[in-house]
């Protein structure tokens, strides 16, 4: 009997996104529970009892008390930075078999950390192998499989041919795939996403005369980003005019006017130069991943460009990533966007979707495998 018949246990998915995290079980339609992947720890001390228990904070209790918290984030751009909270954080949700989820190109030990999860990064070597570490040994995890965010974002649209761009809150990357094999030269990445957009916000209000000063109001800059920011699809005639303001009600009950950092804060997506960063736009990784395809694909890719990942929610982002692409691509080329309205979650969905099919199991890195062939069971089963 093979290891992995053995296995009873709904398998676990979760979506380990640098600033989100979503967990659920394999065939539902949405995680059970999605929540900041952070920690809080108290910042005062405590002189009463019967008050806030607990050194350390994670999930809804975290977001509710985090004016009295220090936040901190155990992923930066897709790589686990404090695999110490991290794992905090995955006993937090953790009971079951585990599909993870990754990003391209992540450095490889980051994968040989994690288990029997679909795991989110671009960490290949050295995140996976603290991320299997840690599942097999420390959660005792039967078995484990890590795939990579785009690949479950296409899974979860029902097509098998696409180029996934795939922009969360650490990385942006782009991923073609075709009749369901992805072209690993032709993947591209940058580390610029929401989070850059976010601190970016950060400093454009605080020229405005608005500063946010702790880890906890940081967070609050964050849901300003999510509600009221938006993409110009033309930036330049968009500075020409006088842009409305908008009132903003911060949790204290004081009320903030917002006005030009709404659109020019996500502009670091498509203008990473704005923060000092000299890389690619997301539009141009997008366009060079696809002219790094073989010549024969790539008018099938143009027609098949699927958005991942909550950075891709910005109102006006479709619009804009068209009219950039349509400048730097071939005159005659069709393209066609797909924005599906759950992209926020398809990666996750996508990963529901595979680990509840029985032929699931044989793609999974079992315990015993793990026994007996360390780390290079974990690569050896990955793209």
């Amino acid at each position: 009997m093979e290891a992995y018949d053995v296995i009873v246990n709904q398998p676990v998915v979760i979506d380990n996104g640098s600033g989100v995290i979503k967990a659920g079980f394999a065939g539902d339609q949405i995680p059970k529970c999605r929540f900041p992947n952070y920690i809080g720890v108290p910042k005062h001390v405590r002189v009463m009892a019967g008050g806030l228990e607990g050194d350390v904070f994670i999930g809804p209790t975290a977001e509710e008390h985090r004016g009295l918290l220090t936040i901190k984030y155990p992923m930066e751009h897709g790589i686990v930075t404090d695999w110490n909270d991290m794992e905090k954080i995955w006993t937090y949700i953790y009971k079951h078999p585990v599909l993870l989820t990754e990003a391209p190109l992540n450095p490889r030990p980051n994968r040989e950390r994690s288990a029997e999860i679909l795991f989110e990064s671009f960490n290949v070597r050295p995140n996976r192998e603290r991320s299997a570490e840690i599942l097999f040994e420390s959660f005792n995890v039967p078995a484990l499989f890590i795939s990579m965010q785009a690949v479950l974002s296409l899974y979860s649209t029902g097509r098998t041919t696409g180029v996934v761009l795939d922009s969360g809150d650490g990385v942006t990357h782009a991923v073609p795939i075709y009749e369901g094999f992805a072209m690993p030269h032709s993947i591209m990445r940058i580390d610029i996403a929401g989070r850059d957009v976010s601190r970016y916000l950060k400093s454009l209000l605080r020229k405005e005369g608005i500063n946010f000063k702790t880890t906890a109001e940081f967070e609050t800059v964050r849901t300003i980003k999510e509600k009221a920011c938006y993409l110009a699809n033309n930036p330049i005639k968009e500075e020409s005019v006088e842009t409305e303001h908008i009132n903003y009600l911060l949790p204290d009950g004081n009320t903030i006017k917002i006005g030009p950092a709404r659109y020019r804060a996500p502009e670091v997506l498509f203008r990473p130069y704005l923060i000092g960063e000299e890389c690619e736009g997301l539009h141009e990784v997008l366009m060079f991943s696809i002219q790094k395809s073989d010549l024969d694909l790539r008018k099938v890719l143009f027609k098949n460009i699927v958005l991942s990942g909550g950075s891709t929610l910005f109102k006006g982002f479709g619009d804009r990533l068209l009219s950039e692409i349509k400048k730097i691509s071939p005159k005659d080329v069709q393209i066609k966007i797909s924005a599906p309205q759950e992209r926020l979650y398809s990666t996750w969905i996508g990963g529901s979707i595979l680990a509840a099919l029985d032929t699931f199991k044989k793609m999974w890195v079992t315990k015993r495998e793990y026994d007996e062939e360390g780390q290079r069971a974990v690569h050896r089963k990955t793209f």
